[in-house]
C-alpha cells in the first residue's frame, strides 16, 4: 500500500511511472565524491555501498572527482540526468561555497534534491603543548589581550575548519590569525609541529594525537558532547554560547529526480545507517549516524547556507573566484 501511495505522488509530481519507481534501481548507481579518496565522504559512501548491493542487487560505484574545493564534482552531479543513477556525497563545505565563491556553476539549493543526512562529525579544538591555555576560557583571555597573536591552521580557504575559526572569532569577540593549508592532514601536522597554535581537527584524526600527548584538546565543536570523547566539553559549555559546528555528510541527487526514487533511496540509506555493524564502523571514525528525511535535510541545508552567509558577512571575508 505504501509503495502504491508513493508511486501516486510520483505520477502527479514528476510523471515517472510506478513501474519505473518500483524497478529502481535497475543498474549500478554512480556516487560522486567531490573530495580525495580516504576522506570522510569516501569512507561513508564505501561503508554504505556493500549493504546497498546486498539488499538492492545493484552497486554504488564511488566516483572520485576531487578538485576546486569540491566544486568540480558537484558541477558534474548537478548537470547529470535526474534519474536516480547519479548521486553526490554532500559535505558542509557545499553550504559555505555560495557565500565564499563568485560565479559558481550551479546554485546548490536549486541544483540538488536532498535525500538524507548520513552522519555528523564533530571537530576537536586542539592546541600545541607550547600554548599555555588549558581551557577555552584561558585561550579566549589570551586572544583578547593580544589580537591576532594566536593563529590557527585550516584545511584551506572557505573550508569547514576555516569557518570554525571565523565563527569562534565572531561569537567570542576575538581575532585570531587564519593560516590556510592544503588539506586537513597538513593543518593538523602544522599544529603537531608547533608551526601554529591550534586547529580544528576531525574527531578520528585528532584523537590519536590527543592520546599520545602531542596536542592538548580543549573542546569539541558540536552542540552536544561527542560519544567518542565524552569527557571533553563543548565550546558552548566552555564559554562560547551558541557555538555549533560539525562536518556533516549526506546524499543529494540532481534536482528533478522523481520523488518516489528519492524516498526509496532515503529509506534504504536510513535502514543501512541503523545496522549495528554500520553504526559501529561510523562511530569508530567519529561519525554519528543520522538518516534524516528529505524534508528535514532540506530545511537543514537552508539553515546552514544562511548561517555561514551571516558569519562570512560579519567577518568581512571577501569572496574569491573559484
Amino acid at each position: 500500500m505504501r509503495t502504491i501511495f508513493l508511486c501516486s505522488i510520483a505520477l502527479v509530481l514528476s510523471g515517472v511511472t510506478c513501474t519505473h519507481a518500483q524497478n529502481y534501481p535497475a543498474k549500478p548507481i554512480r556516487v560522486i565524491d567531490a573530495y580525495p579518496p580516504g576522506g570522510g565522504t569516501d569512507i561513508v559512501a564505501r561503508t554504505i555501498a556493500p549493504k546497498f548491493l546486498e539488499s538492492q542487487g545493484q552497486s554504488w560505484v564511488v566516483d572520485s572527482r576531487a578538485g576546486a574545493q569540491g566544486i568540480i564534482g558537484a558541477e558534474i552531479a548537478a548537470k547529470s540526468p535526474p534519474d536516480g543513477y547519479t548521486l553526490l556525497m554532500y559535505t558542509t563545505n557545499f553550504t559555505i561555497h555560495p557565500s565564499i565563491y563568485k560565479s559558481l556553476p550551479y546554485d546548490f539549493l536549486q541544483a540538488f534534491s536532498p535525500v538524507t543526512q548520513t552522519s555528523s562529525v564533530p571537530m576537536i579544538l586542539i592546541v600545541h603543548p607550547s600554548v599555555p591555555a588549558r581551557s577555552i576560557k584561558e585561550l579566549l583571555t589570551e586572544a583578547r589581550s593580544k589580537p591576532g597573536r594566536i593563529n590557527y591552521a585550516s584545511s584551506g580557504f572557505g573550508g569547514i575548519t576555516h569557518m570554525a575559526g571565523e565563527l569562534l572569532d565572531n561569537l567570542a569577540n576575538v581575532k585570531m590569525t587564519h593560516i590556510p593549508y592544503k588539506g586537513g592532514a597538513p593543518s593538523v601536522a602544522a599544529t603537531l609541529g608547533g608551526e601554529v597554535d591550534l586547529t580544528f581537527a576531525a574527531t578520528p584524526v585528532g584523537i590519536p594525537h590527543i592520546r599520545s600527548g602531542r596536542v592538548r584538546a580543549l573542546a569539541v565543536s558540536s552542540a552536544t558532547r561527542s560519544a567518542v570523547i565524552p569527557a571533553l566539553p563543548t565550546l558552548a559549555e566552555a564559554g562560547v554560547p551558541d557555538y555549533d559546528v560539525t562536518n556533516e555528510y549526506g546524499v543529494v541527487a540532481p534536482a528533478g529526480t522523481p520523488r518516489a526514487i528519492v524516498l526509496k533511496l532515503q529509506q534504504e540509506i536510513a535502514r543501512i545507517l541503523n545496522l549495528p555493524d554500520v553504526k559501529e564502523r561510523l562511530m569508530g571514525i567519529g561519525a554519528e549516524p543520522v538518516g534524516s528525511t528529505p524534508e528535514q535535510f532540506g530545511e537543514h541545508l537552508k539553515s546552514e547556507v544562511a548561517k555561514w552567509a551571516s558569519v562570512i558577512k560579519a567577518n568581512r571575508i571577501e569572496m574569491q573566484q573559484w
